[in-house]
């Protein structure tokens, strides 16, 4: 198996500093908070590492699900999980899924990403109020 991706020597040391300190921020937003950490990953990967918003949002997802696998390896262990709640949603959730992903590749990036900050400002404004 090639695991060339892997490789950063071609980097330099502030670069993957950078790259640590968004993996490490993502992961703790997701442990705590319980979010998939697309919330600092979106901005992170399009401000922070200039990558285009469609490739961002899918690169988010690659990231959230590992780091959610951990986290909730943590959560069972503390006893906070309902699996039949968790299951019910989940299997609409992937189908939901699905169709999300193949409707963003018909939303133009600068759409998308109004979009997205639009989402962000309406969840972030009701978890206040």
């Amino acid at each position: 198996m090639n695991f060339s991706f892997l490789n950063i020597s071609g980097h330099h040391f502030p670069h993957v500093l950078r790259l640590g300190g968004i993996g490490l921020l993502t992961g703790i937003i997701n442990g705590l908070l319980g979010i998939g950490g697309g919330t600092i990953l979106i901005p992170a990967l399009t401000f922070l590492l200039q990558k285009e918003q469609h490739t961002a949002h899918g690169t988010s997802l690659a990231i959230i699900l590992p780091t959610a696998m951990v986290s909730t390896f943590v959560y069972q262990a503390n006893n906070h999980i309902d699996w039949p709640l968790a299951f019910k949603i989940a299997l609409s959730g992937m189908i939901g899924g699905y169709l999300g992903a193949n409707l963003m590749e018909h939303i133009p990036a600068a759409s998308l990403k109004k979009l997205f900050g639009i989402f962000m400002a309406i969840a972030g404004l009701r978890m206040v109020f």
